[in-house]
């Protein structure tokens, strides 16, 4: 009897058994600290979107630090992008003062498989950004066995405000770089919760590009970032020039003494009194009524961004991790609209001073027109120098690896075309990181998959191993002390040298200078 017994319930045993392993397998429904999250399969992955990783700051918490979720009770569904922050224009998913959310595709099958993680932090000049793109959806990237995430954050002046008032409420007695504390408390949440979506918290490694770019710089110099990531990729990205009075494409950072002056003539446009009544208004007073860029930029805050950057390398006071770091051939195509050469001339003489003549040789830049060159100088002032300047400075250290790359995946036009002398535009890399490169597009060539491949294949090596080189790869060496070769994505992955290198330590000698006693009274005079 026993033994039939033991016979009958053998098969509902086993029927439990599978169910429990199909139910440990079912990565739809995860549990985090605040509750449990319902998503959904998507093919090979699970994807979770619009994942609350912070109040929301509104109403009093405007203007402040991002405070922990809240708990929820029963299961909160995960199925969309939630509003993306306010900013000009439509974003897609809306619009909201509302937007602290991330958005996770997993390939992972169970908790315990332990992925890499990599988090995308979205550009825009701090003044837009979105992670409801459809060109940085992360299907792609996450099937290349990686856990992706994408992290929204409060830009323009709802998240960069700097003022006396607001300075005099925080514990820390600073205002300003909201928007970067926003990005350190979805890194922080990733901690604590990225292992119930199959992801390692000890393999986290951070890219965005142009304003995410000098985002993921920023977080690489936070004493507040420490330990919560550990890889860094920055796409046209870096921060490392001096503060000034007047903004420039790479020299754009401010003291919080100057950030809470313009604050405080910020808050009198409005014809208020006080940081309360602000409050008060509804959030898209605070769009700028025509184009504005930045309509909010970080700042030496002291806190978050402690220093001038290229001291606190040269310091050593940085967060010692792996990086890739790159630009493209012709970022200042989006940036310089003036085809006069006498007002881009005098402009050169506004920005440069002294300097301006001898950049202008070293550049080969004429009087006469404004051409590729003239643009290879604004190119390597806002991003080139940076970059190359954060691979030197993290080479010479030698705490941690850094791979420097170049991308000139740029369609060669007849000779006498208006788009002849161009290269690859500010943000045409993305579409390669993220393999949604159209092939259809007027500009379509042959070699965009290959690149496209070689990139995503590198970026994920890169985060799985703090290595970009991998099976089937053209090797890529870290960037050494005096090293004078990087990773060109050029019709194939090759080697090649540093782009316009002499013109380069031109520019070196300008931002030394700048960080004199003269350099920075001229500057901020």
């Amino acid at each position: 009897m026993k033994r039939f017994q033991t016979l009958t319930l053998l098969p509902l045993m086993l029927c439990c058994l599978l169910s429990a392993q199909v139910l440990a397998h079912d990565m739809q429904r995860v549990t985090v600290a605040q509750g449990d999250l319902q998503g959904k399969k998507e093919d090979e992955l699970t994807v979770f979107k619009g994942v609350p990783f912070a109040k929301p700051p509104v109403g009093e918490l405007r203007w402040k630090a991002p405070q922990p979720p809240e708990k929820w009770t029963g299961v909160r569904n995960a199925l969309e992008y939630a509003p993306s922050p306010i900013q000009g224009g439509e974003p897609p998913a809306g619009k909201s003062e509302d937007s602290l959310y991330l958005n996770i595709w997993t390939p992972a099958k169970t908790p315990a498989d332990k992925l890499p993680v990599l988090v995308w932090i979205y550009g825009g000049g701090f003044s837009f950004g979105t992670t409801a793109d459809a060109l940085t959806d992360g299907t792609h990237l996450a099937n290349k066995g990686v856990v992706l995430v994408s992290i929204a954050y409060r830009v323009g002046q709802l998240g960069f405000l700097a003022h006396p008032a607001l300075s005099a409420e925080s514990p820390n007695k600073v205002s300003g770089n909201y928007g970067l504390l926003d990005q350190i408390a979805g890194l922080q949440w990733i901690q604590d919760n990225i292992q119930a979506f199959g992801g390692d918290p000890n393999r986290v490694t951070i890219f965005g590009e142009s304003a995410g770019g000098i985002s993921v710089s920023m977080l690489a110099a936070s004493p507040l970032a420490e330990g919560l990531f550990h890889g860094a990729i920055s796409q046209s990205g870096g921060s490392f020039g001096p503060s000034r009075k007047i903004n420039y494409p790479g020299e754009n950072m401010i003291t919080l003494a100057q950030a809470e002056a313009e604050g405080i003539d910020y808050v009198k446009t409005f014809g208020a009194s006080s940081i309360d009544e602000l409050r008060e208004l509804d959030a898209e007073a605070f769009i700028p009524k025509g184009w504005s860029m930045p309509g909010g930029w970080p700042i030496f805050d002291g806190h978050v961004i402690p220093d001038d950057q290229h001291k606190l390398y040269q310091q050593g006071r940085y967060n010692k991790v792996p990086v890739l770091v790159g630009y493209n051939s012709d970022e200042a195509l989006m940036f310089v609209r003036d085809s006069d050469p006498e007002p881009f001339t005098e402009g050169l003489k506004t920005r440069f001073g002294k300097f301006a003549e001898p950049l202008m040789a070293a550049y080969g830049i004429s009087d006469t027109e404004v051409n590729r060159q003239s643009r290879n100088l604004i190119r390597d002032a806002a991003f080139g120098w940076h970059t190359w300047s954060w691979a030197r400075l993290q080479a010479n250290d030698s705490a941690a690896p850094a791979y420097l790359y170049y991308f000139d995946q740029a369609p060669s036009f007849p000779e006498g075309s208006p788009r002849h002398d161009h290269g690859a535009n500010h943000g045409q890399e993305i579409a390669y990181v993220f393999q949604r490169v159209d092939p259809n597009r007027e500009e379509a060539m042959a070699s965009d998959a290959r690149i496209s491949e070689a990139m995503a294949s590198y970026w994920t090596n890169f985060a799985k191993h703090g290595n970009p080189n991998g099976k089937g790869l053209p090797k890529w060496p870290e960037f050494k002390p005096g090293s004078s070769t990087v990773m060109y994505f050029q019709q194939t992955p090759k080697l090649g040298p540093v782009p316009d290198r002499e013109a380069l330590l031109v520019l070196d000698e300008y931002f030394e200078w700048r960080r004199t006693a003269e350099g920075e009274a001229w500057a901020n005079q």
